[in-house]
């Protein structure tokens, strides 16, 4: 019996590699691409209105971010199972994006096969990891809290997610501001990530950071 077609959304805000996965995909039997993407905002409102299969969702976009858009897919009720495309296979919203509703995370550079594949298991409902993302992954949820920030570091990572400078951060613990920016980048070291809002991302995911409950007017 032939297998019905597998109509796709494409996710990214680079049109080259917007042009060469619908190039890829359309050339491919058993593969539609219904249109395509630039940031999650419109990914949100073209797949609310056309209905693809599988969207192949890109993390790191202007305005609307990959994770964001998973989150909102979810909250709309929209069915499409979201592949995750990035380049990095030890970025800070892997889990969250899982954790948000994504079917798998596969890399940009994965050879054709492994994405024609990862698209057609993904419209199955079936997992899919790169073998690089699933050995990170395994590491994470063996030592999912490899190092422990110290208490000073703790109380910068705290001020930068409430939304302060840096200036204003070591105003607040009366240091300086160049201790701060020694702080931040023990704390990335320490996380695994590259910048601010990673690592505050980083330590809602690992519960070093606990959302705070709004404050009565």
């Amino acid at each position: 019996m032939t297998e019905p077609t597998i109509r796709l959304l494409i996710v990214d805000d680079h049109p080259v590699v917007r042009n060469g996965l619908s190039s890829m995909f359309a050339a491919a039997p058993g593969f539609e691409v219904l249109g395509e993407a630039a940031d999650g905002a419109e990914a949100v409102e073209l797949a609310e209105r056309l209905r693809p299969d599988v969207v192949l969702m890109d993390l790191r976009m202007p305005g609307m971010d990959g994770l964001t858009a998973i989150t909102e897919l979810a909250r709309r009720g929209v069915t499409a199972r979201v592949l995750v495309l990035t380049t990095y296979d030890t970025d800070a919203h892997v889990l969250p994006a899982i954790e948000a509703g994504a079917t798998g995370y596969l890399l940009k550079d994965a050879p054709r096969e492994e994405l024609l594949r990862g698209a057609r298991a993904a419209a199955r409902g079936e997992s899919v990891l790169s073998p690089s993302v699933a050995a990170w992954l395994m590491n994470r949820v063996r030592t999912p809290a490899p190092q422990l920030l110290s208490r000073r570091e703790m109380e910068v990572l705290e001020l930068v997610a409430a939304g302060n400078t840096n200036r204003e951060a070591a105003g607040r613990l009366f240091i300086t501001e160049a201790t701060v920016k020694s702080h931040l980048l023990s704390i990335y070291a320490k996380l695994g990530v590259r910048d601010r809002a990673a690592a505050v991302t980083e330590a809602f995911n690992q519960r070093l950071l606990t959302p705070q409950p709004p404050t009565q007017s």
